[in-house]
């Protein structure tokens, strides 16, 4: 099983917490997606496999044209094997989804949306500087039901400003929405951002940690009270409405990342395109990949699985360390994990190793803890 990620480096605007590497120019649009079926033409002996997943992320996928989104998915179908149960999915804006937006999408082979809410409050949406209000967000998202099925939205928490109230508001209109999976984040201050900036100019009061575990724990409340399985620290999904995508991902996968800044993995080494939309069109007009690639080491490897695993449900096992990396990285884990299953902040189950519910959002800096330090 493999994936293919499509990075769609566009914007209406700049979202003042956002670091991801977009352009709120469109000239180039259509020159871009011509270069990104050069990619993916060009790439196409890379994956053996067949293909589950396709990915459209960004930046807005939801600012391509039909005529944009079809020369994508012809040059995906020539080249690439494609699972016929195949999880398409494709990022959209709220404001972007217009009746007429939506029916192109469902005729297109996308089977399955993520729609950037963030919030349902006007005052949230304005801080981050977001391109829809509200209403569209509610709009769209009774619209998207009419015709997916598969719908996820993203939201965000420990917004400056945001009540816990204010935040069971949020998930309260998402649960009865039907949304039957949801990605939440709290709010970071990337270096380099807008949101930074007025943090630095006092305009903006940031966050405590105390609001953000707050926040978190009615998020898992709400949500696995309600049906939903806590299967990755920031995702929750009904049973069926897993992202497999996402999945692939944190089981260590192989994917072909395509488009400026995109990211591949192939098991044992990382490529990354250049973050530069002009200088990745100049040089696949020219047939050449701008990529660069990082050979993994196996102490790498062994970090990353267990930075990945235990952020899920799967955990980590034991004897799949000792498989994939051999006894010195086993009997490192072994060691290192002593101390947090004496605090509960781990839990043994027979031979793996899960984050307990009072580690989950502890869960990034326990994995330092357990890596191999060359």
């Amino acid at each position: 099983m493999s994936g293919i990620y499509i990075h769609i480096p566009f914007c209406k605007q700049a979202c003042h917490y956002c670091d991801f590497h977009f352009s709120t120019s469109t000239k180039k649009k259509s020159e871009l997606v011509e270069m990104l079926c050069k990619e993916l033409e060009l790439r196409k002996d890379e994956i053996g496999q067949t293909i589950q997943t396709v990915y459209f992320g960004g930046g807005t996928p939801s600012l391509l044209n039909s005529e944009e989104l079809d020369s994508i998915f012809k040059t995906i179908f020539e080249y690439y094997e494609v699972s016929k149960d195949a999880e398409i999915t494709l990022e959209a804006n709220p404001d972007d989804l217009s009746e007429e937006v939506i029916k192109v999408l469902d005729k297109s082979p996308v089977n399955r949306l993520s729609i950037g809410v963030q919030s349902f409050f006007g005052a949230d949406l304005k801080l981050m500087n977001r391109a829809h209000n509200a209403q569209e967000a509610l709009a769209s998202l009774q619209l998207a039901r009419r015709y997916f099925d598969n719908i996820s939205i993203d939201l965000i928490y420990g917004i400056p400003g945001q009540s816990n109230e204010q935040w069971k508001e949020n998930l309260k209109i998402a649960l009865e929405l039907d949304i039957p999976h949801i990605s939440s984040y709290a709010l970071t201050v990337e270096p380099k951002t807008a949101l930074e900036k007025f943090i630095e100019k006092g305009k903006v009061k940031p966050v405590n940690d105390e609001q953000y575990r707050e926040q978190f724990d009615i998020l898992v409340n709400a949500l696995t009270s309600n049906g939903f399985e806590h299967y990755e620290f920031s995702n929750y999904g009904k049973p069926g409405y897993h992202s497999q995508n996402n999945m692939a991902y944190w089981l260590g996968k192989s994917y072909l990342g395509i488009g400026p800044s995109a990211h591949s993995y192939d098991g044992s080494s990382r490529k990354w395109n250049i973050s530069n939309n002009a200088l990745y069109i100049k040089s696949l007009e020219q047939d050449k990949i701008p990529q660069q690639t990082e050979k993994l080491s196996v102490t790498d490897s062994y970090n990353e699985f267990v930075m990945t695993r235990l952020r899920t449900k799967f955990g980590v096992c034991a004897s799949d360390i000792q498989e994939k990396f051999g006894e010195k990285y086993r009997g490192h884990f072994l060691k290192e994990s002593e101390k947090f299953l004496k605090d509960g902040l781990i839990k043994k189950t027979e031979n793996t190793f899960h984050i307990t519910s009072e580690g989950k959002f502890l869960s990034d800096g326990i994995a330092a803890e357990l890596f191999y330090i060359d």
